[in-house]
């Protein structure tokens, strides 16, 4: 059990009996009342976030997840399967559970899976992936990063916006926490 008090971001915890990562956490006090703090928690399972103020002197349970180095296979219908890198496992995981990291997702790409009770719960991406632009309006010479920028499609079925020098077929970095374009790769 941890102290409402001592939350910190990224905890994972269980609340009403699901699993959440702590999003963020500030204590705060009213004039002459016992302390409380405000909580900011993501359901690892449904993606949606829950606030709620509770009492400082509450507790919840901290929740050990088991770490596994996976590698991404194929998508077949709602399920997505990974590889376990140390004993070659196949592991399926629903789309539903990972919508906000499916259009990062690569064939071969190596992340983190969060499995509790034996389940996979939760997948951490790389901070940095690179995909191949494969539809995007023409690029024109002297265009440059500042003077805007325009959606591209990239291989991943994910949509985002790029600098106007980016052309269809280049291989761009983004940033998984931000979804934003980096750079162009060479």
């Amino acid at each position: 059990m941890i102290n409402l008090s001592e939350m910190r971001k990224g905890l994972m915890v269980e609340y009403e009996g699901q699993i959440y990562q702590v999003v963020e956490s500030s204590p705060f006090r009213h004039a002459q009342r016992a302390a409380m703090v405000k909580i900011k928690l993501k359901n690892i399972r449904t993606n949606k976030n829950v606030e709620r103020t509770m009492q400082g002197s509450e507790k919840l349970r901290q929740v050990s997840l088991e770490r596994r180095l996976v590698q991404y296979l194929y998508r077949e219908g709602d399920l997505c399967y990974f590889m376990d890198t140390s004993n070659f496992e196949q592991i399926p995981m629903n789309v539903s559970q990972i919508e906000e990291e499916i259009g990062y997702l690569k064939e071969g790409i190596t992340l983190n899976m969060f499995n509790y009770k034996g389940e996979p719960v939760y997948l951490e991406l790389p901070i940095t992936v690179d995909l191949k632009i494969v539809e995007t309006g023409p690029a024109f010479k002297g265009d440059t990063a500042a003077s805007g920028g325009k959606q591209a499609k990239l291989e991943t079925g994910l949509e985002i916006k790029v600098p106007l020098f980016i052309a269809q077929d280049d291989v761009i970095r983004l940033d998984t926490r931000t979804g934003e374009y980096l750079e162009r790769v060479s």
